[in-house]
């Protein structure tokens, strides 16, 4: 078979020299070369290897009419559900909003990092901004939402926001890639590749995709061409003719994982028979692990990692719990069963054995870092189910980490302490006459400054003056996971400023959080 010949020829030309292809421009270091940068053109423009009709500009050229569409102003969300003003952003300067996005670890509080989800997906008049580092005019700051959306996971937001701008650079088209890649979706991102001649594909992706179109002979002779002209060597040519040659595999088995791992090189190291599991991979390699043809259990894990940020809902977190019986024991295994135990018991057991169920189940959940998805799910149901002792304490306080911590807190009854301070809280009434006050240590004390400051911070308010509100979040939201570290003092003033500008509800859920969760590190 002639693709086997060139391929096994392949490796033969491996002792020559491969030169290196630069990387285009990425906030994250993991996106593959699908497309070629200028110096692995060749002369004539045209990627070797290409076939007719796929001649390529060897510089960028970005051309936008002064009254086109904005790709940094495109969003999913519009001011209307948002609650935030179109023009957000104001006159913070273009790149000051791109390096706080890019900055934000808001991993410990989930309040927060819903509120950013709304920020990177928000309809917003972008900041004036010029091309630079290999972006396209008026696309740096969807390249950054977009980013940030791909390391908190939610990859199906990040493809949804590049279709909504219409972005047609190259840049934008390597994000759509690799989201494909990792959705399962690499024909429709083949297909993108072929019809779009404005983009050069690297010679890895290139041959890729005419593998998955089954035209195995032009794709070794692209592998063939790409070594012979340097640019493609050493692992990367070693592994494509692994892929295109299942038999080589067997004469040489076993290749180690390149790094950093690209979504290009995990799909084709699983199509040669040699997966790289996905859990010291960045998040977004996890919704890879969510595809049908996954077993059960790497689902599970993923499943549980991508539930931490927010990028999978809490239902089908427990959809995933619930598909089947537990394989075995231990680690995830032990949360599924104790997960199905305890639903069980809520719909149906008595009241003692949902408390031996939410006994065994609460903590595997904290153990986890799932505390908030557990909420969301049985948070509200829990009220009312004739729990007492510390089992209903648990109770209250996993309502608490619900989206309906107001009404599980106004029908409870506290008297005084911790849970009585807790609950007013969650009722807004920290600031009323004979408000309870907070109980000792720096972060309830911060928290209770923070909820009841009569204005807003010194250091945010000239950003809420001059109408920076999309800035002041940002800065307002990293004050407040910097308190996890110690900072406590910051979380006052970051609560505070959520609190004046509106959204109280996200203080108040931020503050329930840092207050039951405390993750302190």
């Amino acid at each position: 078979m002639r693709a086997r010949a060139l391929a096994a020829a392949a490796l033969v030309a491996l002792a020559g020299p491969a030169a290196g292809q630069g990387d285009p421009l990425s906030a994250i270091d993991w996106l593959s070369r699908s497309i070629a940068t200028p110096a692995a053109l060749a002369p004539g423009g045209a990627v070797p290897g290409s076939g007719a009709g796929r001649g390529i500009v060897t510089e960028p050229v970005s051309v936008a009419p002064l009254d086109g569409p904005q790709p940094d102003a495109a969003g999913l969300l519009s001011p209307a559900i948002t609650g935030l003003p179109r023009d957000l952003w104001g006159t913070t300067p273009h790149e000051t909003v791109v390096e706080l996005i890019g900055a934000e670890r808001l991993e410990a509080v989930p309040a927060l990092q819903e509120l950013l989800m709304t920020l990177l997906l928000a309809e917003a008049v972008p900041p004036a901004a010029a091309a630079a580092d290999g972006a396209a005019p008026g696309e740096r700051l969807l390249l950054a939402r977009v980013d940030k959306l791909m390391s908190l996971g939610a990859l199906e937001p990040a493809a949804a926001l590049l279709e909504a701008s219409g972005a047609p650079s190259a840049e934008a088209f390597r994000r759509r890639f690799d989201i494909a890649l990792l959705l399962g979706q690499e024909d429709a991102a083949c297909d993108e590749l072929g019809r779009r001649p404005d983009i050069a594909p690297s010679f890895k992706a290139r041959i890729f995709c005419l593998a998955r179109s089954g035209d195995w002979a032009a794709a070794a002779l692209s592998l063939e061409t790409g070594i012979v002209l340097g640019h493609i060597g050493g692992a990367d040519a070693e592994l494509m003719a692994r892929f295109l040659d299942p038999d080589l595999v067997e004469l040489d088995p076993g290749l180690p994982p390149p790094f950093p791992m690209t979504p290009l090189t995990w799909r084709i190291l699983e199509a040669v028979g040699e997966p790289v599991s996905t859990a010291t991979l960045p998040l977004a390699f996890a919704q890879a692990e969510l595809r049908d043809n996954v077993g059960w259990r790497s689902r599970l894990e993923a499943g549980e990692r991508l539930a931490r940020t927010g990028a999978l809902s809490a239902n089908a977190l427990l959809g995933l719990y619930t598909e089947g019986r537990p394989a075995a024991s231990g680690g995830v295994w032990d949360r599924v069963a104790a997960v199905q135990r305890f639903d069980r018991a809520l719909a149906l057991g008595p009241a003692d054995e949902l408390a031996a169920a939410l006994a065994e189940v609460w903590p595997r959940m904290v153990a986890a870092g799932l505390e908030v998805p557990f909420a969301e799910l049985y948070g509200l149901r829990l009220q009312g189910a004739g729990l007492h002792g510390d089992v209903a304490a648990t109770a209250f306080e996993i309502g608490l980490l619900s989206p309906d911590y107001e009404a599980v807190a106004l029908a409870a009854s506290p008297e005084a302490g911790r849970d009585a301070f807790l609950a007013a809280l969650a009722r807004g009434t920290l600031g009323a006459p004979g408000a309870p006050p907070p109980p000792q240590g720096s972060l309830p004390a911060a928290v209770a400054a923070g909820m009841t400051a009569p204005a807003l911070p010194e250091g945010l308010a000239p950003l809420v003056a001059e109408g920076r509100l999309g800035e002041a979040l940002l800065r307002a939201m990293a004050q407040i996971a910097a308190g996890m570290t110690g900072e406590v003092r910051a979380v006052g003033e970051g609560l505070a400023l959520l609190v004046h500008v509106g959204r109280a509800d996200t203080a108040r859920r931020a503050a329930l959080q840092l207050l039951l969760l405390d993750r302190r590190g």
